[in-house]
């Protein structure tokens, strides 16, 4: 498909849910690529949210510390040769964002409702313009329900679970699979049975299993949603 930056057609909003692992951040970058989009990791900044939280002691349901902290914090993504990096005040902390414990502290961050008003302003912005694929949890949903086209990818907690295995493999103590597919389910309990924003596809997503399809072919079932849309 060509480039729709060079192609004349419309700019487009493009949002990506779907709960840990089921390869959102791949087919994401991919399909940004493939359009010549913005790619917005959405998820990067809970855990940026969660990581200061971390640094200044706050604790995950300490909402007005987590109010005053968003008050100060100036999270941001920066272009680097080997993509984008989320800054905050003016430091990278990409490398600090990817580990288990973030992880699981951004997901409880996440619902706190002080944290996810300061990122509904920060996505919402980044969102003008559109011509931006956005991954993340409750895009579809909550940030953007009026985006042109709503994907909901999923796949098998065992499937999700060796996808990290392997992307956590080559760092120091790194967890085992047993491990990480535990974390996986607590987490879609979490993230789905919040009373805020909870985990689930909006009513007119286009539900898409990856468990047995690799990225390319995720990419290639988008790709003919996209061209379907900009030909209507």
């Amino acid at each position: 498909m060509k480039n729709q930056s060079d192609s004349g057609g419309k700019p487009l909003l493009i949002t990506i849910d779907g709960p840990a692992g089921a390869g959102k951040t791949t087919v994401s970058r991919m399909l940004s690529d493939r359009l010549g989009y913005r790619y917005i990791d959405t998820g990067a900044l809970y855990r940026g949210v969660a990581l200061e939280a971390k640094k200044a002691g706050i604790s995950h349901d300490d909402d007005a510390g987590l109010e005053l902290l968003c008050g100060c914090l100036r999270l941001e993504f920066v272009r680097g040769p080997d993509g984008l990096h989320l800054f905050s005040n003016g430091s990278d902390i990409n490398g600090e964002i990817r580990t288990p414990e973030i992880s699981m502290l951004s997901s409880a961050v996440s619902a706190r409702p002080v944290v996810r008003k300061y990122l509904l302003v920060l996505q919402r912005e980044l969102g003008k313009g559109k011509g931006a694929v956005f991954e993340g949890r409750d895009m579809g949903t909550v940030v953007f329900p009026g985006a042109d086209i709503k994907f909901y990818l999923n796949a098998s907690v065992k499937t999700r679970a060796l996808r990290r295995y392997k992307e956590l493999s080559d760092k120091k103590e790194s967890p085992t699979i047993e491990e990480i597919e535990s974390d996986i389910r607590r987490r879609d309990e979490n993230d789905s049975t919040r009373v805020l924003a909870p985990l689930k596809p909006a009513e007119d997503a286009v539900k898409i299993d990856s468990t047995d399809l690799d990225a390319e072919a995720v990419i290639n079932l988008m790709i003919s949603y996209v061209e379907k849309h900009l030909i209507h």
